[in-house]
Protein backbone atom coordinates (compact mmCIF):
# COMPACT_ATOMS: atom_id res chain seq x y z
CA UNK A 1 0.00 0.00 0.00
CA UNK A 2 3.11 2.72 0.60
CA UNK A 3 4.39 1.41 -2.47
CA UNK A 4 1.52 2.44 -4.00
CA UNK A 5 0.84 5.85 -2.52
CA UNK A 6 4.41 6.55 -3.22
CA UNK A 7 3.77 6.27 -6.64
CA UNK A 8 0.90 7.96 -7.37
CA UNK A 9 2.50 10.97 -5.23
CA UNK A 10 5.28 10.57 -7.35
CA UNK A 11 3.25 10.88 -10.36
CA UNK A 12 1.10 13.45 -9.46
CA UNK A 13 4.57 15.42 -8.42
CA UNK A 14 5.47 15.05 -12.72
CA UNK A 15 1.97 16.36 -13.54
CA UNK A 16 1.89 19.34 -11.86
CA UNK A 17 5.81 19.80 -12.96
CA UNK A 18 4.72 19.39 -16.16
CA UNK A 19 1.51 22.11 -15.85
CA UNK A 20 3.94 24.59 -14.80
CA UNK A 21 7.02 24.13 -17.35
CA UNK A 22 4.75 24.26 -20.16
CA UNK A 23 2.55 27.38 -18.76
CA UNK A 24 -0.82 25.10 -19.28
CA UNK A 25 -2.80 27.99 -17.35
CA UNK A 26 -1.94 30.25 -20.02
CA UNK A 27 -2.72 28.18 -22.80
CA UNK A 28 -5.79 28.01 -22.02
CA UNK A 29 -6.74 30.99 -21.58
CA UNK A 30 -5.37 31.77 -24.99
CA UNK A 31 -7.47 29.08 -26.23
CA UNK A 32 -11.05 30.51 -24.43
CA UNK A 33 -10.94 28.54 -21.56
CA UNK A 34 -12.37 30.75 -18.94
CA UNK A 35 -13.61 30.21 -15.70
CA UNK A 36 -16.89 30.67 -15.04
CA UNK A 37 -17.17 29.93 -11.43
CA UNK A 38 -14.79 29.62 -8.77
CA UNK A 39 -12.65 27.15 -9.81
CA UNK A 40 -10.10 27.96 -11.78
CA UNK A 41 -9.50 25.88 -15.05
CA UNK A 42 -6.00 24.74 -15.45
CA UNK A 43 -6.94 23.16 -11.71
CA UNK A 44 -9.71 20.92 -13.50
CA UNK A 45 -7.54 20.55 -16.32
CA UNK A 46 -4.59 19.31 -13.71
CA UNK A 47 -7.54 16.74 -12.34
CA UNK A 48 -8.69 15.04 -15.46
CA UNK A 49 -5.39 15.06 -16.63
CA UNK A 50 -4.18 13.05 -13.16
CA UNK A 51 -6.60 10.13 -13.71
CA UNK A 52 -5.50 8.62 -17.06
CA UNK A 53 -1.99 7.99 -15.22
CA UNK A 54 -3.15 7.05 -11.86
CA UNK A 55 -5.88 4.85 -13.41
CA UNK A 56 -8.98 6.69 -11.53
CA UNK A 57 -12.53 6.74 -12.80
CA UNK A 58 -13.58 10.42 -13.09
CA UNK A 59 -17.05 9.31 -11.22
CA UNK A 60 -15.71 6.55 -9.11
CA UNK A 61 -12.89 9.28 -7.90
CA UNK A 62 -16.09 12.72 -7.57
CA UNK A 63 -18.25 9.75 -5.37
CA UNK A 64 -15.59 8.91 -3.19
CA UNK A 65 -15.36 10.67 0.48
CA UNK A 66 -11.96 10.54 0.73
CA UNK A 67 -10.92 11.97 -2.78
CA UNK A 68 -10.17 15.61 -0.85
CA UNK A 69 -11.76 17.01 -4.16
CA UNK A 70 -13.18 20.30 -3.75
CA UNK A 71 -14.25 20.30 -7.81
CA UNK A 72 -18.01 18.30 -8.13
CA UNK A 73 -19.55 16.46 -10.70
CA UNK A 74 -21.35 19.74 -12.43
CA UNK A 75 -17.89 21.75 -12.40
CA UNK A 76 -15.87 18.79 -14.65
CA UNK A 77 -18.63 18.85 -17.15
CA UNK A 78 -19.76 22.40 -17.64
CA UNK A 79 -15.85 22.34 -18.30
CA UNK A 80 -15.48 19.42 -20.40
CA UNK A 81 -18.75 20.96 -22.60
CA UNK A 82 -17.80 24.46 -22.51
CA UNK A 83 -18.96 25.55 -26.47
CA UNK A 84 -16.36 28.73 -26.16
CA UNK A 85 -13.32 26.45 -25.55
CA UNK A 86 -11.12 26.19 -28.56
CA UNK A 87 -9.48 22.77 -27.56
CA UNK A 88 -8.08 22.71 -31.36
CA UNK A 89 -6.33 25.68 -30.53
CA UNK A 90 -4.83 24.51 -26.99
CA UNK A 91 -3.47 21.36 -29.28
CA UNK A 92 -1.69 23.58 -31.55
CA UNK A 93 0.05 25.91 -29.50
CA UNK A 94 0.84 22.91 -26.61
CA UNK A 95 2.20 20.91 -29.80
CA UNK A 96 4.56 24.20 -31.56
CA UNK A 97 5.81 24.49 -27.88
CA UNK A 98 6.98 20.95 -27.56
CA UNK A 99 7.91 20.93 -30.87
CA UNK A 100 9.98 24.17 -31.24
CA UNK A 101 11.72 23.95 -27.86
CA UNK A 102 12.05 20.20 -27.12
CA UNK A 103 12.53 18.37 -30.15
CA UNK A 104 13.60 20.40 -33.26
CA UNK A 105 16.86 21.53 -31.62
CA UNK A 106 17.64 17.83 -31.16
CA UNK A 107 16.85 17.06 -34.56
CA UNK A 108 18.85 17.15 -37.69
CA UNK A 109 17.88 19.51 -40.08
CA UNK A 110 18.51 16.52 -43.19
CA UNK A 111 15.82 14.77 -41.35
CA UNK A 112 12.36 14.80 -43.34
CA UNK A 113 9.43 15.66 -40.94
CA UNK A 114 5.95 14.40 -41.91
CA UNK A 115 2.39 15.71 -41.32
CA UNK A 116 0.85 11.83 -41.02
CA UNK A 117 -3.02 11.69 -41.66
CA UNK A 118 -5.55 9.02 -40.30
CA UNK A 119 -9.03 8.44 -40.63
CA UNK A 120 -10.38 6.18 -38.67
CA UNK A 121 -14.34 5.01 -37.47
CA UNK A 122 -15.66 6.64 -33.89
CA UNK A 123 -18.14 3.88 -32.79
CA UNK A 124 -20.82 4.83 -31.12
CA UNK A 125 -23.28 2.07 -32.07
CA UNK A 126 -25.16 1.94 -28.88
CA UNK A 127 -26.05 5.62 -28.61
CA UNK A 128 -29.18 7.10 -30.00
CA UNK A 129 -29.68 10.49 -29.83
CA UNK A 130 -26.15 11.97 -29.98
CA UNK A 131 -25.73 15.23 -31.93
CA UNK A 132 -25.04 14.62 -35.11
CA UNK A 133 -24.61 11.28 -35.26
CA UNK A 134 -24.29 9.26 -38.58
CA UNK A 135 -24.13 6.13 -40.10
CA UNK A 136 -20.46 5.62 -41.02
CA UNK A 137 -18.82 3.39 -43.32
CA UNK A 138 -16.13 0.93 -41.93
CA UNK A 139 -14.08 -0.29 -44.47
CA UNK A 140 -12.18 -3.39 -42.34
CA UNK A 141 -15.76 -4.52 -41.88
CA UNK A 142 -17.71 -3.35 -44.55
CA UNK A 143 -20.83 -2.39 -42.89
CA UNK A 144 -21.75 0.78 -41.58
CA UNK A 145 -22.05 1.43 -38.15
CA UNK A 146 -23.63 4.44 -35.82
CA UNK A 147 -20.80 6.86 -35.28
CA UNK A 148 -18.37 9.66 -36.54
CA UNK A 149 -14.99 9.70 -38.95
CA UNK A 150 -12.63 10.67 -36.89
CA UNK A 151 -9.94 12.67 -38.73
CA UNK A 152 -6.26 13.13 -36.88
CA UNK A 153 -3.56 15.02 -38.04
CA UNK A 154 0.00 14.39 -36.24
CA UNK A 155 3.93 15.47 -36.98
CA UNK A 156 7.03 13.11 -36.96
CA UNK A 157 10.28 13.24 -37.67
CA UNK A 158 10.52 9.50 -37.79
CA UNK A 159 11.48 9.14 -33.95
CA UNK A 160 8.96 10.98 -32.62
CA UNK A 161 5.22 11.60 -32.41
CA UNK A 162 3.19 14.44 -31.80
CA UNK A 163 -0.72 14.95 -32.38
CA UNK A 164 -1.38 18.02 -34.01
CA UNK A 165 -5.22 18.51 -34.57
CA UNK A 166 -8.38 16.62 -35.17
CA UNK A 167 -11.71 16.93 -36.74
CA UNK A 168 -14.95 14.66 -35.39
CA UNK A 169 -17.08 14.10 -38.60
CA UNK A 170 -20.72 13.30 -39.29
CA UNK A 171 -21.93 12.96 -42.45
CA UNK A 172 -22.37 15.44 -45.28
CA UNK A 173 -25.71 13.71 -46.39
CA UNK A 174 -28.41 14.50 -43.92
CA UNK A 175 -30.30 11.34 -44.86
CA UNK A 176 -27.01 9.39 -43.19
CA UNK A 177 -27.23 11.83 -40.25
CA UNK A 178 -29.79 10.08 -37.28
CA UNK A 179 -29.34 13.25 -35.03
CA UNK A 180 -29.04 17.15 -35.89
CA UNK A 181 -27.16 19.54 -33.82
CA UNK A 182 -28.52 21.54 -30.81
CA UNK A 183 -29.52 25.13 -31.63
CA UNK A 184 -26.21 27.01 -29.66
CA UNK A 185 -24.85 30.49 -30.63
CA UNK A 186 -23.31 30.86 -33.96
CA UNK A 187 -20.57 32.95 -32.88
CA UNK A 188 -18.97 29.77 -30.33
CA UNK A 189 -16.23 27.54 -31.46
CA UNK A 190 -18.68 24.99 -30.33
CA UNK A 191 -21.50 25.75 -33.48
CA UNK A 192 -17.88 26.22 -35.99
CA UNK A 193 -17.02 22.47 -34.96
CA UNK A 194 -20.22 21.49 -35.52
CA UNK A 195 -20.79 23.32 -38.84
CA UNK A 196 -17.13 21.47 -39.55
CA UNK A 197 -18.26 18.05 -39.18
CA UNK A 198 -20.91 18.59 -42.01
CA UNK A 199 -18.18 19.16 -45.13
CA UNK A 200 -16.21 16.83 -46.44
CA UNK A 201 -13.22 14.92 -45.23
CA UNK A 202 -10.52 16.74 -48.17
CA UNK A 203 -12.00 20.19 -47.07
CA UNK A 204 -11.49 19.37 -43.50
CA UNK A 205 -7.98 18.24 -44.00
CA UNK A 206 -6.66 21.07 -46.17
CA UNK A 207 -8.22 23.32 -43.11
CA UNK A 208 -6.62 20.79 -40.39
CA UNK A 209 -3.01 21.27 -42.26
CA UNK A 210 -3.24 25.15 -42.85
CA UNK A 211 -4.18 25.84 -39.02
CA UNK A 212 -0.92 23.55 -38.01
CA UNK A 213 1.24 25.70 -40.28
CA UNK A 214 -0.24 29.03 -39.26
CA UNK A 215 0.76 27.69 -35.46
CA UNK A 216 4.31 27.80 -36.44
CA UNK A 217 4.22 23.73 -36.82
CA UNK A 218 5.66 22.93 -40.27
CA UNK A 219 6.64 19.54 -42.61
CA UNK A 220 7.91 18.26 -45.83
CA UNK A 221 5.72 15.82 -46.46
CA UNK A 222 2.15 14.75 -45.87
CA UNK A 223 1.50 11.61 -45.51
CA UNK A 224 -1.54 9.21 -45.71
CA UNK A 225 -2.70 5.62 -46.93
CA UNK A 226 -4.41 4.25 -49.53
CA UNK A 227 -7.99 3.64 -47.10
CA UNK A 228 -7.50 7.61 -46.05
CA UNK A 229 -7.12 8.81 -49.98
CA UNK A 230 -9.92 7.08 -50.85
CA UNK A 231 -12.32 8.22 -48.12
CA UNK A 232 -10.86 12.00 -48.73
CA UNK A 233 -12.04 11.51 -52.61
Amino acid sequence: MDQIVAETVSCQNQINSYFDNQRIARLLKQSNVAKQYGIAPVVVMRMIFSLVFTGKNLFRYLQADDSGSEIGKDTVYRFLNSVNANWRKFLHLLCAIVLNKKILPLTSTDTPKVFIVDDSLYNRNRSKNVELLARVHDHNDHRYYRGFRLLTLGWSDGSSFLPVSFSLLSSAQKKNRLAEAAEIDKRTNGFKRRAESLRKAPDGLMDLVKQARDSGISADYLLFDRRCDADCR
